[in-house]
């Protein structure tokens, strides 16, 4: 049997190099639990690049919801908007808190939450949200301005799910700095990544210090172990925050590479005219996470099928979340736009490990497909 080509990964881990030395320092100092050095600089480092004022490592992204979530004190029978494009860690601690999902649907701009279904879902429904959970989607940036505004004049809160979107700024403005929280994960498919993390930011200090106490088991101020309220196991460790501190040592590097692939994609599927990318805003930049598109008339698991013969992994666009078994019942204020979508999209292989040549084949297999 023949080797099969290297693996192309929708988007690979890829060190910069000094990780190692961070974790032989970590190590040395024999701090391998959820506190140490590291965490405090990478913590550092994420308020400094994306300018939030404050900032908590935690274990994952959903953590990072999970927690802003109880801190805003919603809880059981509470409304809580969401994005229904997008993956189900955006919404899963909705749930974990006992509250009620209510989706709401894209917008064709930008394949984010649209603000204009947004105002129209809050001007009617009888039952006032407590929340907003904002996704800026494949790592491009929502319509923010418009959707905070928004979210103010009805005085609900915001929480922007920048999982996907470190890096992607709206007016020179970091994604996750908007709301009252933001959130990033460092998962091992993200632009940068720590094997497993996440981050909470906040403008609100006090906010971010209840955030800590319950992401330590909240333990209360004496020397023993005594428990007024319960907390979670939510504190990122040592180990994985200076893998993280190496990794935002690259992260213009990686954006400017994601946004070079994506440039790639589109230079060489410019003469497609069945083809659609996902859309930037004005005035966004966008870190280009995934390349995502959609095809009008080729079914895209033929794509999927023949990219996969090349050993290239390619995937589905998200399956919306009003579309789940799981939210069968849940509300939801709808336009279509986000199950057309998931009907004929597509997200390309976007590892910032891939050169043009890498790209250019993976098109030419699109070409020949789309032909037959």
């Amino acid at each position: 049997m023949p080797n099969r080509r290297k693996r192309l990964f929708l988007s690979a881990p890829h060190m910069s190099g000094n990780e190692l030395k961070y974790i032989e320092k970590v190590f040395e100092s024999n701090y391998i639990a959820p506190l140490g050095e590291y965490v405090n600089r990478f913590e550092e480092s994420i308020k400094a690049y994306t300018k939030a004022p404050n900032a908590l490592a935690v274990t994952s992204g959903t953590a990072a919801i999970h927690l802003a979530l109880r801190i805003l004190n919603i809880s059981e029978g509470d409304d809580v908007l969401a994005s229904t494009f997008t993956f189900i860690g955006s919404v899963n601690a909705i749930l974990y808190q006992g509250a009620n999902p209510v989706f709401i649907d894209s917008d064709t701009a930008s394949w984010n939450l649209s603000p204009v279904l947004l105002e129209e879902y809050l001007d009617q429904c009888e039952t006032k949200p407590k929340a907003l959970i904002l996704t800026h989607l494949y790592g491009m940036s929502a319509d923010i301005e418009k959707i905070a505004a928004i979210c103010k004049a009805h005085d609900i809160y915001l929480i922007e799910d920048a999982a996907e979107s470190l890096g992607a700024t709206f007016n020179g403005k970091h994604t996750g700095t908007f709301g009252d929280f933001g959130i990033y994960s460092f998962n091992g498919n993200k632009i940068l990544t720590t094997s497993g993390g996440g981050m909470l930011v906040s403008p609100n200090k006090a906010w971010i210090d209840k955030a800590m106490f319950y992401s330590t088991q909240a333990k209360g101020p004496y020397i023993h172990y005594e428990h007024e309220e319960y907390g979670y196991n939510y504190r990122m460790s040592n180990v994985l925050a200076a893998i993280g501190v190496a990794q935002m040592e690259v992260i213009e590097d990686r954006v400017l590479k994601k946004r070079e692939i994506f440039e790639w994609y589109r230079e060489f599927l410019d003469d497609i005219d069945e083809i659609n990318f996902m859309p930037e805003l004005e005035n966004s930049r966008g870190n280009r996470w995934l390349t995502a598109l959609t095809f009008e008339n080729t079914d895209y698991a033929k794509v999927m099928e023949a990219l996969e013969a090349i050993n290239v992994e390619s995937r589905p666009l998200w399956k919306p979340m009003h579309m789940q078994a799981l939210f069968k019942d849940a509300k939801n204020h709808l336009n279509g736009t986000s199950e057309a979508l998931f009907e004929k999209g597509l997200c390309l292989a976007s590892s910032t490990t891939m050169t043009k040549d890498n790209v250019q084949m993976i098109c030419e297999t699109i070409k020949n497909t789309i032909r037959k």
